[in-house]
């Protein structure tokens, strides 16, 4: 079964002529997919103005299945914004690590990267490796990284939290809309997209 899905807010369905603003989605299970979902209609909502978005979520467990991992490859490189939301409890498995460095190689239109977790204290150890090795990915791919809440073991971190107002230039000059993000005690609907 595959499980993906397409969503394109109906409201910007109407929207003639306004950029494509594509976001992929990728979660561990129901819980982080729901995150994510809460995170991507919140930004949609936010977007419909000025922006198409469409979206597509991939489950982890389908990306293990080369033919999916492939489709799911081409689904990130032509995003603008791809959102990891897992548990933090383990590392990525190596199959999300595949289909990473698979579009990571497309060279796509990706200009922001999204981390959000879903970790008790007690495990941000693994929580932090994952936030590491993506923050290591968003610099190869020449993308920012962000991440929600940010997971630090002891000190302070220079990573950005999802930061408002920032605003990154895509390919031909257009802006991408600054990711939203909120502070670690609020939820979704606190956040903002222009501070």
């Amino acid at each position: 079964m595959q499980s993906v899905a397409t969503d394109t807010p109906a409201a910007s369905s109407n929207r003639q002529g306004a950029p494509a603003f594509g976001v992929v989605l990728v979660f561990e299970d129901f819980n982080t997919g729901k995150r994510a979902k809460r995170a991507y209609d919140f930004l949609a909502a936010s977007l419909t103005q000025e922006w198409q978005v469409i979206s597509q979520m991939w489950k982890f467990e389908v990306l293990s299945i080369p033919e999916l991992r492939e489709m799911a490859a081409k689904d990130a490189a032509m995003a603008n914004l791809i959102i990891v939301s897992s548990r933090g409890d383990r590392e990525l498995p190596a199959h999300v690590k595949d289909w990473i460095e698979m579009w990571l190689g497309y060279r796509g239109d990706a200009v922001e990267l999204v981390a959000l977790f879903d970790s008790p204290p007690e495990q941000a150890e693994h929580a932090q490796a994952t936030q590491t090795y993506l923050e290591g990915v968003a610099k190869r791919g020449q993308m920012e990284f962000f991440t929600w809440p940010e997971v630090a073991l002891g000190e302070q971190s220079g990573r950005r939290s999802l930061v408002p107002g920032h605003r990154s230039e895509m390919p031909g000059g257009l802006l991408l809309p600054p990711v939203v993000v909120a502070p670690p005690e609020a939820g979704f609907s606190h956040w903002s997209i222009n501070g």
